[in-house]
C-alpha cells in the first residue's frame, strides 16, 4: 500500500483527507505540525506528502524548503487560498502539485495518482544508465548493447554499474572488494581481476569496444573512461 504523509494543523482536515484516501488503498500518516512531519520524514520513507500551506510556527512554504533539502518525495501543497502567485511559488520551490480548498474528492485522487505516476517514471529513469549503445537497467538487472541483451553475473553487473556511475574515477581493488563483495582487503585480488576479465570478454563479444573505456591502472585498480548519459 502507498503511504501518504498528511501535514495540516487542522485535525478535521487530516481526518477528512484520510476518509477520502484510505478506501482507495492509501495508508495515511497524520501530523498536525510541519516540524512533526519533518521529524517523521527523517526516520521514515513515504510515497507522497500532502502539505498544508497555512500553519502556525512553521508554514508550508518553510516546510517545503526544509523537506527539499533532504528528500525528493513528491509533495502536493494544500491551501485555502486560490492565488496563482502562491501556486507558482510552491512549484518553483519544489512542490509537485497544488490544490486549493475546498477540493473535490475525485480531483484530489486524480492529482495524487498523476503525481505518483510521474514519480515512478522518474525513478525508473534514474535507474537506467546509457553509454554509447550500452543500456544498464538497475531496476530489472538487464544489460544490453544496441538492443541486444548481454548475460552477466550479478557481480559483473554491479562492477559495470559502478564504473558507469563514476566515470574517470580510479577504483582500487580493495575498494571494489569492500563495496561490491563486502570483503576485507586481505581477500585475494584475483577475485576482482577474474570478474573484470570476464566482463571485458562479454562486452567484446557483444561488439562493444570495452578496451577503449575500461582501463587497468597498474598497481592500483581500474577506471572507466569518458562520461555517460543518464536516461
Amino acid at each position: 500500500m502507498k503511504q501518504i504523509l498528511l501535514i495540516d494543523d487542522e485535525q478535521r482536515m487530516l481526518d477528512l483527507l484520510s476518509l477520502y484516501l484510505t478506501p482507495h488503498g492509501f495508508t495515511c500518516i497524520k501530523k498536525t505540525s510541519a516540524k512533526a512531519g519533518i521529524r517523521f520524514l527523517g526516520d521514515h520513507d513515504v510515497d507522497l506528502i500532502i502539505l498544508d500551506v497555512m500553519m502556525p510556527a512553521m508554514d508550508g512554504w518553510e516546510a517545503l524548503v526544509a523537506i527539499r533539502q533532504f528528500s525528493k518525495t513528491p509533495i502536493i501543497m494544500l491551501t485555502a487560498r486560490n492565488d496563482n502567485s502562491d501556486m507558482i511559488k510552491g512549484l518553483k520551490n519544489g512542490a509537485d502539485d497544488y490544490i486549493s480548498k475546498p477540493f473535490n474528492e475525485d480531483v484530489l485522487l486524480a492529482r495524487i495518482e498523476a503525481v505518483l505516476r510521474r514519480s515512478a517514471k522518474d525513478e525508473t529513469k534514474e535507474k537506467t544508465l546509457l553509454f554509447k549503445g550500452l543500456s544498464l537497467d538497475s531496476f530489472s538487472y538487464k544489460l544490453s548493447y544496441n538492443g541486444n541483451p548481454i548475460s552477466v553475473t550479478p557481480k559483473e553487473f554491479s562492477l559495470l554499474e559502478l564504473f558507469l556511475k563514476y566515470p574517470d574515477k580510479v577504483f582500487s581493488r580493495d575498494h571494489l572488494l569492500s563495496t561490491i563483495w563486502e570483503l576485507k582487503s586481505e581477500t585475494e585480488n584475483r577475485t576482482i581481476d577474474s570478474h573484470i576479465r570476464n566482463l571485458r570478454e562479454k562486452l567484446r563479444q557483444a561488439g562493444f569496444n570495452v578496451d577503449k573505456h575500461l582501463k587497468t591502472i597498474w598497481g592500483i585498480g581500474y577506471r572507466w573512461n569518458d562520461k555517460f548519459e543518464s536516461c
